[in-house]
């Protein structure tokens, strides 16, 4: 399932976003003070999207949970759209904005990536919220201002700056989201990964005899990949995760190192701080 953001009106998303609309974006109509604001509903969205996913999200769902009709929500939050928008730049807050450079980028770039992978898992919802259009609120830019300010010391170009940023974001999401698939795989098929790997592997074999024939290279990696799994396996301490969990934190950890390596090798000392970015996919 994906979510566009931004599809709301963009100028009353945008006032909500930056709350221009008035404190906190409660209701300017005279009379007794509201039961409701904006805060409150977006925070009922969050556990909507937390506890039941975001298939199950909607005007009527947040209403319910508050225990008000969905009408109720229209004077403070205009359609489904805008909430999207305000859940998922909310949420974004939750991480942290300040690291600690004095061991250089790449030690605080690693922290960041670990903390954004952790933040992903605990909140699978925000992978379904399409970055092809950006929410452009606070919290995606605080998210943006964090990294832009830890390569602040890479002697990049701007341009190159900001496209490696992008390649930061994309991986880093992109590897939580393959994560966050298999942690929901078992419960959403009531198969797990032993049961579905044992099953195929052996009809694979069934059905393709020849299989190491056919593809010589792909065989020989799986071999020595497989011993060697199974070798580091044994030096190493009894780990409840799922195998293929902490396989996928295994490739997201080197493919982490191989984008770190490639900026290392590419900076260039002399040149200033690298110019302010737009959003690409926090």
């Amino acid at each position: 399932m994906v979510i566009f953001a931004g599809q709301g009106d963009a100028r009353r998303s945008m006032a909500l976003l930056w709350r221009s609309a008035g404190p906190k974006g409660t209701r300017s109509a005279p009379g007794p003070k509201p039961a409701l604001d904006v805060d409150t509903i977006v925070a009922a969205g969050i556990a909507v999207a937390e506890e039941q996913g975001m298939s199950a999200l909607s005007m009527r769902a947040v209403g319910s949970w508050l225990g008000r009709t969905a009408m109720a929500l229209y004077t403070y939050v205009p359609s489904k759209s805008e909430l999207v928008d305000l859940m998922h730049d909310r949420v974004l807050a939750e991480l942290p904005t300040e690291y600690d450079t004095a061991a250089g980028w790449r030690a605080a770039i690693a922290e960041w990536a670990e903390d954004t992978w952790s933040f992903y898992l605990r909140h699978p919802w925000v992978l379904q919220v399409s970055q092809a259009r950006p929410v452009l609120g606070p919290g995606e830019y605080a998210q943006l201002e964090t990294v832009v300010r830890i390569l602040g010391g890479v002697g990049l170009e701007p341009l190159r700056v900001r496209r490696v940023i992008a390649v930061l974001f994309q991986f880093v999401r992109g590897m939580a989201r393959v994560a966050a698939e298999r942690r929901q795989a078992a419960p959403e098929t009531g198969v797990s990964d032993e049961e579905w790997w044992m099953e195929r592997t052996a009809l694979l074999t069934e059905v393709a005899p020849d299989f190491a024939e056919r593809f010589p290279a792909l065989a020989a990696l799986e071999s020595h990949a497989t011993a060697a799994a199974a070798d580091d396996a044994g030096k190493e301490p009894a780990d409840a995760t799922p195998h293929v969990e902490r396989e996928a934190k295994e490739a997201f950890r080197v493919g982490l190192e191989l984008i770190l390596d490639g900026i290392a090798a590419a900076e260039r000392p002399g040149l200033g701080s690298p110019a302010r970015a737009t959003p690409s996919a926090p």
